[in-house]
């Protein structure tokens, strides 16, 4: 059975940091591209960040840049996204996803991904 399952969300103060994990059943995560996305209430679900298979080649929306990071672990058979200098805007669901290729869509695209998590909450608050 496929599944992706991610963990680590939670409640943290502005400029705060979490560690989200995404780890992976049924299938090797570095054989699938890897993307994170975020849905916050109210606003159509947005791609943070992705990791290409194999090589491993990462990308990140504007907003995150320089203060997100994405890797994977093919040990573990996951793929983290370690999130620093947390700001009240980053507060949504995140989900990971994973999909074999990309083919001609952007990685941000949420459609040629075929396998979600169930999402883990992330707020950002004092």
């Amino acid at each position: 059975q496929v599944q992706l399952v991610e963990s680590g969300g939670g409640l943290v103060q502005p400029g705060g940091s979490l560690r989200l994990s995404c780890t992976a059943s049924g299938f090797t995560l570095d054989s699938y591209v890897i993307g994170w996305f975020r849905q916050a209430p109210g606003k159509e679900r947005e791609g943070v960040s992705c990791i290409s298979k194999s090589i491993g080649s990462t990308y990140y929306r504007d907003s995150v840049k320089g203060r997100f990071t994405i890797s994977r672990d093919n040990a573990k058979n996951t793929v983290y996204l370690q999130m620093n200098s947390l700001k009240p805007e980053d507060t949504a669901v995140y989900y990971c996803a994973a999909t074999k290729t990309l083919g001609y869509y952007h990685w941000a695209v949420s459609r040629p991904y075929n396998y979600w998590g169930q999402g883990t909450q992330v707020t950002v608050s004092s």
